[in-house]
């Protein structure tokens, strides 16, 4: 597999000037998304794939901004010939509500007063998040996304997506995540949250013009980091070995060499996050529930989107049994659901170092397209009792080549084509049961891809109307459609 990159890359922003009513009651009067996109958009705009950040990501996912010599954050596998293929799909990329990468956030200037919101700015859920999200794809023109895919905070979205828009949806990736929060991830949240509102600096959210509250917000990484790491990978990485020195100093220096790491990211996350966006993002996935009632299963009767559910192995922040909660829920209700462990010492950061895993389960995952995944489902279907003159219309109408003609419960009884239409010119027939084909292959939504393109070219058939378990047309699938992907599917 070539493994490229995308190469130089832009953030853009756009804004919607319409006021928004988040899950709180709290509406804020605008909002400003940073967003990066890779790859293209197929004509038909159905190629989408949406990445959703964790809790200190931002919109840079991929590729080289210009004069940087690190790449975005999930470069590993986004890319030419990576499981996120940018020669294959279109990939979307923004920074949440509440975060600090040039979306609205805490830091961000409230318009109707003219000063920087600090603690003024409502609360958020991780709903408000997808929300926002959902916003953006429908301006981009997207109706639906092939998929959204995320690792821990991200996979919450995902989630979200899932349960929220269930009709835009065809796939979700859930990548050491979780449904809901568990106390012991409240309480790690909460005291990165303490050791930030207990820095003299913070002055209660209003730091802007001011001393920054560094010492708090590096404390909170510093705490957050350890979660993400394994005692297993910091056996490997750090054992006791001592920071430039053969004995102990027997003072409150740093000793180790696993402080001075510590230290070091907290520096770092000071020099590009906001503190009160750590606030305001944790508090979200603190909230974060998808239970109803206390059950997943309620949670999810209405998702229609195939899942793949993945956990690490040695990730103690969201250990596995909270994945295949997920995936006992979905497999109830007989939800198509794929679960995987990635064999890792790395813990939950494993996501974002694995490469040959995960470029492993999420190319296998994308590249099963079903005929669902492709097929037209805004399709117009006419009558037996239509004339022809009206089948001719129709067809010039919708720009269509072929029409299925159904019964009054919908159920498919033959198909007509522009050939067909021609034909009846040139023989002079009159009604449009003397020229509709009767005996009508079809696929159906769930069946492999490969499956439908064989049908046709052994058929020579250029169009299949895809059908329902009672023979109800939902959709249709063409040769035009199918053309950039039989290479792929033989």
């Amino acid at each position: 597999m070539i493994r490229g990159s995308v190469g130089t890359v832009h953030t853009q922003v756009h804004t919607f000037s319409s006021p928004l009513m988040l899950e709180s009651g709290a509406v804020l009067p605008s909002v400003t998304v940073a967003y990066e996109t890779y790859g293209s958009l197929n004509p038909e705009r159905s190629n989408a794939i949406l990445i959703c950040h964790a809790l200190t990501g931002d919109a840079h996912a991929a590729g080289y901004h210009e004069g940087d010599e690190k790449p975005g954050w999930w470069e590993m596998v986004i890319g030419p010939g990576k499981a996120f293929d940018t020669d294959r799909f279109c990939i979307i990329c923004s920074n949440v509500l509440g975060g600090c990468k040039g979306t609205t956030g805490p830091s961000s200037v409230n318009p109707e007063t003219g000063k920087v919101y600090g603690v003024s700015f409502p609360v958020i859920t991780i709903a408000d998040m997808v929300m926002v999200q959902k916003k953006l794809i429908d301006h981009l023109g997207i109706t639906n996304l092939f998929a959204v895919a995320g690792g821990s905070m991200g996979g919450m979205q995902a989630l979200q997506w899932s349960v929220s828009y269930p009709d835009m949806v065809s796939r979700v990736v859930v990548i050491a995540s979780t449904a809901y929060s568990t106390p012991q991830q409240i309480a790690f949240n909460e005291v990165g949250r303490c050791a930030i509102r207990s820095d003299p600096s913070w002055n209660n959210g209003q730091y802007y013009d001011q001393e920054y509250p560094a010492s708090g917000l590096a404390l909170a990484r510093m705490i957050g980091h350890i979660t993400y790491l394994s005692d297993e990978s910091m056996h490997q990485k750090f054992g006791r070995d001592l920071l430039g020195k053969s004995v102990y100093s027997y003072d409150f220096t740093t000793d180790f060499q696993v402080e001075s790491y510590l230290h070091h990211q907290g520096d770092r996350f000071v020099e590009r996050f906001d503190a009160n966006s750590y606030l305001y993002l944790t508090k979200a996935v603190d909230y974060f529930d998808l239970t109803v009632n206390g059950s997943l299963i309620d949670a999810f009767k209405d998702m229609k989107a195939k899942c793949m559910v993945i956990a690490v192995s040695s990730d103690w922040l969201y250990p596995s049994y909270l994945s295949r909660e997920i995936v006992s829920a979905l497999a109830q209700l007989d939800k198509t659901v794929e679960y995987c462990e990635i064999r890792s010492n790395y813990g939950h950061d494993a996501f974002l170092l694995e490469s040959g895993q995960m470029n492993y389960l999420l190319g296998r995952f994308l590249s099963h397209l079903t005929v669902s995944d492709l097929m037209i489902r805004s399709v117009p279907t006419v009558r037996e009792t239509v004339t022809i003159k009206g089948a001719a219309a129709l067809m010039i109408a919708e720009a269509v080549n072929h029409l299925p003609i159904v019964s009054s419960d919908g159920r498919l009884v033959g198909i007509v084509t522009s050939w067909d239409i021609s034909r009846s010119v040139a023989q002079d027939v009159k009604t449009l049961e003397d020229i509709m084909t009767r005996t009508v292959l079809t696929a159906t939504p769930g069946e492999h891809i490969s499956k439908a393109v064989n049908r046709m070219q052994k058929n020579r058939i250029s169009a299949l109307p895809v059908v329902d378990e009672e023979n109800r047309v939902v959709g249709i699938i063409t040769a035009e459609r199918l053309s950039r992907l039989v290479v792929r599917c033989e």
